[in-house]
């Protein structure tokens, strides 16, 4: 269990800021053996080096280097691709390994223990760095998630990847898809899920290979990489610009997702900085929550979630940087919004009997004291984040129709056949205009509730949070029914609409969840006056049940929490969610 008092420390790094681009690949395909070929079906797989060199930048300011040495796993002949799901928060992280051979596809189970989580496949590459001298100055392992940052490389292979473009990191995660596409190569570099090494500036010779485990059971060559390193020392105050500089999410709605949020480490570099070490030098491939921009790479990753107190700093700078504009609510980044109905729907209202959306709650996590606002002193908040996904077997569809002059949109729940063709639709509660800084943007009422009860679960404090904008932001199980692993709008760049919108769509894909962060008065719980104790965190899909769902009995999650402490320094206590540890 995780006790946690009020956060002022950082949280660890999980993932950089800057996508990395796939270079042509020109260096030759190293073959497995016949042995090893005929010993593990399925596509060739070898280790490749993009470039025979690589420039790192170590920061003066955070001294390290990040280990993006420009190796990729290629598959050919056919996909590699596999399966990782849990049947319960009870039992382990299991993986399977589907083999398509003649046309048809085969499931491979793999060893037990072969995965403990969703990330990757742990230690899957071995890195030696050595210096001039020939002296072992770096030896360590890397996890190898196989939706890393990709691109083709052949010309004839597929145009695009089917499978997703990030390993999912969410706690609760329950099925993931990896795969690296045939002709397509994927980056072993592990990100800034791995720790930067300590490089003085010089020039080095790295030693990349496969780990002997994965090279007996996929067949891969014992044919290590090498690559001449050279590592140049740099400081903030040297310049860059803010091109370099990834501004921050803003406001409440930057915790919308609380995976979107900037580096902690790197709070506090604005414009007119140069990039941070995980900005420049560390350039993410492996992907902490979803980011779908389907084809080749640079896929970004979304960062870790920031503490409290560094969250209001960079919400405050990024408010200054850019702000809030029609099409891009989180100061970064922007997309076209998903096309709303051109009229509010006319006839007679229906439910017809074809799929619906099955919407369920995970428990909470990222669980903390915090202070809220330090406007208000002496009050005591339990912050937390919340998901709610879809588990099909249809997407979640709602439309907002707002009548002239009206400050509210009317909500209606489209429903659709197998072959995507709008067969009814259903009034569904509101859609409001939210004007704050992180917001500016059309918030569906009603999509879900958060209340704390107490040991007896009787309602004890509710949050205020009840109005929602959706994204798709976490990968939460991508092996149920008609999953879509390419979902649309999976940053904070989606169809929320504008002031002036006379229309908005919102939608929430099979297989995704949509993740807010709890952290702000009037959303986290008030427990300034909650006595200590033993309380449960309730999580609670389409409370108001105006929803239709196939389901309506999974709509609740609760997660035990213990409270104690005293006023103005409160700590709770969170027990494992079963085999899930993580506050």
């Amino acid at each position: 269990m995780t006790t946690t008092r009020t956060i002022r420390r950082r949280r660890p790094l999980l993932v950089g800021t800057t996508a990395v681009a796939v270079m042509a690949v020109t260096v030759g395909f190293m073959a497995a053996t016949p042995e090893q070929a005929k010993a593990a079906p399925g596509p060739k797989l070898s280790l490749i080096a993009a470039t025979d060199s690589v420039t790192l930048t170590s920061w003066k300011e955070e001294p390290g280097v990040f280990l993006d040495l420009g190796t990729y796993l290629t598959a050919e002949g056919t996909p590699l691709e596999f399966k990782v799901t849990r049947k319960s928060y009870k039992d382990p992280v299991t993986i399977s390994q589907t083999v398509y051979e003649g046309g048809k596809a085969k499931v491979k189970a793999l060893p037990l223990g072969t995965v403990k989580d969703f990330s990757g496949l742990p230690g899957f590459t071995e890195i030696t760095v050595t210096d001039k001298a020939g002296k072992k100055v770096v030896g360590r392992a890397e996890s190898f998630c196989p939706n890393n940052a990709s691109g083709r490389v052949r010309p004839d292979a597929p145009s695009t990847s089917k499978y997703p473009e990030s390993c999912p990191t969410n706690p609760f995660t329950l099925g993931s898809v990896w795969g690296v596409e045939k002709g397509w190569a994927a980056n072993t570099y592990a990100g800034s899920y791995t720790q930067p090494v300590k490089l003085a500036a010089g020039t080095y010779t790295a030693k990349v290979g496969v780990a002997k485990k994965y090279r007996d059971l996929f067949g891969i060559a014992d044919k290590p990489a090498t690559v001449k390193v050279t590592v140049q020392e740099r400081s903030w105050e040297d310049g860059g610009g803010a091109a370099g500089a990834r501004s921050a999410t803003a406001g409440e709605h930057a915790g919308h997702g609380a995976a979107h949020q900037a580096p902690s480490a790197h709070a506090g570099h604005g414009p007119g900085h140069a990039p941070t070490p995980a900005q420049a030098g560390a350039p993410e491939t492996s992907g902490a929550g979803p980011s779908y921009n389907v084809g080749h790479g640079p896929l970004k990753a979304a960062p870790p979630a920031l503490p409290w107190a560094l969250k209001k700093q960079q919400a405050a700078r990024a408010e200054m940087q850019a702000g809030d504009t029609a099409g891009q609510t989180d100061g970064s980044r922007k997309a076209p919004a998903l096309m709303p109905m051109a009229k509010r729907p006319t006839g007679k209202a229906s439910v017809p009997d074809v799929p619906k959306p099955d919407l369920r709650s995970l428990p909470a996590y990222g669980i903390t004291i915090s202070d809220g606002d330090q406007d208000v002193p002496g009050k005591d908040y339990l912050a937390f984040s919340a998901n709610v996904w879809n588990a099909g077997p249809a997407q979640l569809v709602v439309d907002g129709f707002r009548s002239p002059g009206k400050a509210k949109m009317d909500a209606y729940q489209y429903f659709y056949d197998a072959n995507g063709k709008q067969v009814g639709y259903t009034p569904t509660g509101t859609m409001e205009w939210d004007p704050r800084p992180g917001h500016v943007h059309w918030h569906f009422t009603d999509f879900a509730s958060y209340r704390l009860l107490k040991a007896d679960q009787k309602e004890a404090v509710r949050s205020g949070k009840e109005a929602f904008c959706l994204a798709n932001t976490d990968a939460v199980d991508y092996t149920v029914k008609n999953a879509n692993w390419h979902p649309y709008n999976t940053d904070l760049a989606t169809a929320c609409g504008q002031e002036n919108s006379i229309s908005v769509r919102e939608v929430l894909d099979v297989g995704s969840g949509d993740t807010y962060s709890q952290d702000l008065p009037g959303q986290s719980f008030d427990i300034t006056d909650v006595p200590n104790g033993t309380y449960y965190i309730q999580v609670l899909a389409n409370p108001a049940k105006r929803l239709k769902e196939t389901n309506l009995d999974n709509n609740s999650a609760l997660r035990k929490i213990v409270l104690g402490g005293t006023p103005g320094k409160r700590t709770v206590t969170v027990p494992a969610h079963d085999l899930v540890n993580a506050n």
